[in-house]
């Protein structure tokens, strides 16, 4: 079984948090050009961070600035971030309430499918919603676990987005859970028009302590990736 080092950074500013994600990021890559160059093996690691944003825009490197419904004015007035980022995707809302996990794996350990590693992120999330009996779906051709596909209540509880060099993934998923959905008002939400957003807690009425579905998330995505937590 691969391991993956667990690193829970509780509430932690977007930015910091990314420049993070791009030091160990690199430093995979890094390990991984000098085991080509040196005809060497050495292990590369693999993490998963789970962190917790204050209010933030970001947006995908191939998303439409036009789906942020503010100007840099409002931001500031309303006290939310805004970041042009280098995952895939569009436009997306991270703040208080929300679970977002970013795995930095090297996929050469895993399988080399950038495809199949989007849908087991999905399948993480499907399967631990599915504990609290609410029917997490993939949409086809938009990333992410949507409830009620295919109908006109069709509504988004976890975006995802991803980049990946190498082999080496970073960015992730964000799990609405307690998360105030008013904040995507000011968005076209992925540059989806039409469909709403939700969250664990609109859909239960009920609140769920955080620890209790990271652990269920662990717990998944342990069985699919095959992995132990360390």
């Amino acid at each position: 079984m691969q391991q993956i080092k667990l690193l829970d950074l509780g509430i932690k500013n977007y930015k910091e948090t990314w420049d993070y994600q791009e030091t160990l990021f690199q430093s995979t890559i890094q390990l991984k050009i000098e085991n080509r160059k040196n005809n060497t093996n050495d292990k590369t690691p693999n993490y998963f961070i789970f962190v917790e944003h204050p209010h933030v825009y970001t947006l995908g490197k191939s998303g439409d600035i036009n789906n942020l419904l503010l100007t840099e004015t409002q931001l500031t007035e309303k006290g939310i971030a805004f970041y042009k980022s280098n995952r895939g995707g569009d436009i997306t809302y991270h703040g208080p309430g929300q679970i977002i996990g970013y795995p930095i794996l090297d996929l050469d350990n895993f399988f080399g499918d950038i495809h199949k590693y989007l849908r087991f992120l999905e399948e993480v999330i499907i399967r631990t919603l599915a504990e609290y009996h609410i029917k997490g779906e993939r949409s086809e051709g938009e990333t992410g676990v949507w409830l009620d596909v295919g109908t006109p209540f069709a509504r988004k509880i976890c975006a995802m987005g991803v980049r990946t060099s190498r082999w080496v993934t970073m960015h992730g998923f964000a799990l609405n859970v307690t998360t105030n959905l008013g904040y995507f008002d000011h968005i076209i939400p992925c540059g989806i028009r039409g469909k709403a957003v939700t969250s664990m807690e609109v859909e239960l009425n009920r609140k769920i302590p955080f620890k209790e579905i990271k652990a269920k998330i662990l717990k998944h995505f342990k069985e699919l990736f095959e992995v132990e937590f360390n």
